[in-house]
């Protein structure tokens, strides 16, 4: 069963600290799982962190600033000297030695690599710091099990001990040629199975997937979820084998990835969270509500522009809030389809098809939503007919502009390398809010005959 952080062990677990109460404190966080604990840590207040930081031992530690949040483990990082920095980190992988180490200062970083005393580790993790974060270079840790094709199983074996030595958990035997290139896998089963004699050579399997150090890692999640794999080697231009990638890496990958795309999405410029300071949040968010505002104020441009239509037909005002509402959910529902579609490679045939296909859609939707939205003004506010008539023509107008524009703009900013994730929010909704009124005016001066 999951442990569960809740206010009576929070204010108990802050008196024993208040009380420093090392043995009571000590004995709580031994049955503990290092992420159990590192939730703990981000529910305290920072000098009482601290304490519970000072009673685990560098493996521990090291294991829990993978898992604590941005903002605690820079603060963590600021209070801990360069040496004790290296002396938590040897104990982790590669991989996230180097995701630490990179939120570093220049200075500090290059301070702790000269700290770290296993000169190979350090040597890997500078390696995988030349790399950006979001490619196999970035994702990869240089841990893994290899043995050569020419090696006999006997000779495998002990090879194998030797290695796993260094390794926490043992995914896949990789099997690679005398200039290190990779060649395929060698199952347990195979290794277990044939005789002491038999050379690597006759038993491994060549099919294997892999990645190259620049791959991105949205290429490399969609390659682990189509072939079920929990691991992915690693490869440079010549094919040597430099790395493998665990599923744990791309699951986190994957996890920031849709938070980041989820805010960009909702208007936010950057990655923030509920704990960062009011200039960020602010900062990130002040741009598209900029634009929103601009948006809007083309909008109340519009509607000035049809002051004699309204005055004639008053009712129609009583629909604009329909009108952009409607335009505004259609677009986002559109445009995340679209996104969707482009994000896992499967959006496929011509543009003019995929338009012709939102125009139905949008005809359909809009013809039910019309048809509904003609009976209220009927029986409900008991408009004029034609102008109940006007509102439904209009309505269904200004569905089916939106859903081509949610379907035409992240495809187009896609085109131009921009993220098209940024197309599901705010983009395309102030886009709606100027053309939805525009064509709801436009359709109904055409119709009444203003």
């Amino acid at each position: 069963m999951a442990f569960e952080i809740n206010n009576h062990f929070l204010n108990d677990f802050k008196a024993l600290i208040d009380a420093n109460n090392h043995k009571e404190v000590s004995t709580i966080l031994k049955d503990l799982h290092y992420a159990d604990i590192a939730d703990i840590v981000e529910d305290l207040d920072f000098n009482r962190a601290l304490f519970v930081l000072n009673l685990l031992d560098s493996e521990t530690t090291a294991d829990i600033l993978t898992e604590l949040d941005d903002d605690t483990r820079e603060r963590v990082l600021k209070s801990l000297s360069s040496k004790e920095i290296a002396q938590n980190i040897e104990e982790l992988e590669t991989d996230d030695a180097a995701d630490i180490i990179g939120e570093l200062s220049e200075k500090k970083k290059q301070e702790v690599i000269s700290h770290i005393e296993d000169v190979e580790h350090a040597k890997d993790i500078v390696d995988l710091l030349r790399y950006e974060e979001d490619t196999a270079g970035g994702l990869m840790a240089k841990e893994f099990i290899e043995v050569n094709e020419n090696w006999t199983n006997l000779k495998c074996v002990k090879e194998m001990r030797r290695q796993a030595q260094e390794l926490e958990k043992v995914h896949t035997i990789y099997v690679v040629d005398d200039d290190d290139k990779l060649k395929g896998i060698l199952s347990l089963k195979s290794l277990l199975t044939t005789s002491a004699k038999t050379p690597v050579k006759e038993i491994f399997d060549p099919k294997v997937e892999s990645v190259k150090v620049d791959d991105k890692g949205e290429d490399i999640a969609q390659i682990m979820q189509k072939y079920d794999l929990v691991v992915l080697p690693v490869v440079d231009d010549l094919g040597v084998l430099v790395g493998q990638i665990t599923i744990d890496d791309v699951v986190d990958f994957i996890t920031e990835e849709a938070e980041k795309d989820y805010q960009m999405a909702a208007g936010i410029s950057e990655d923030i969270d509920t704990d960062d300071t009011v200039f960020k949040m602010t900062r990130a968010r002040l741009p598209w509500l900029l634009i929103g505002m601009i948006s809007g104020t083309f909008a109340a441009t519009i509607i000035v522009d049809f002051q004699t239509v309204m005055k004639t037909a008053p009712a129609l005002v009583m629909f604009i809030p329909l009108i952009n509402s409607s335009a505004g959910n259609v677009g986002v529902q559109s445009s995340a389809i679209v996104v969707q579609s482009i994000a896992n490679k499967s959006f496929k045939g011509k543009l003019i098809t995929h338009i012709l296909k939102q125009l139905l859609v949008g005809l359909l939707n809009g013809a039910v939503l019309a048809s509904i939205v003609f009976g209220l003004s009927q029986f409900i506010f008991h408009t004029n007919l034609n102008i109940s008539f006007t509102i439904a023509i209009a309505l269904t107008t200004v569905i089916i502009n939106a859903a081509v524009i949610g379907t035409v703009v992240p495809i187009v900013l896609n085109k131009f390398k921009i993220d098209p994730a940024v197309a599901t929010g705010p983009f395309v909704t102030t886009s709606n809010d100027i053309f939805g009124i525009l064509i709801y005016f436009m359709v109904a001066k055409m119709m009444l005959g203003f």
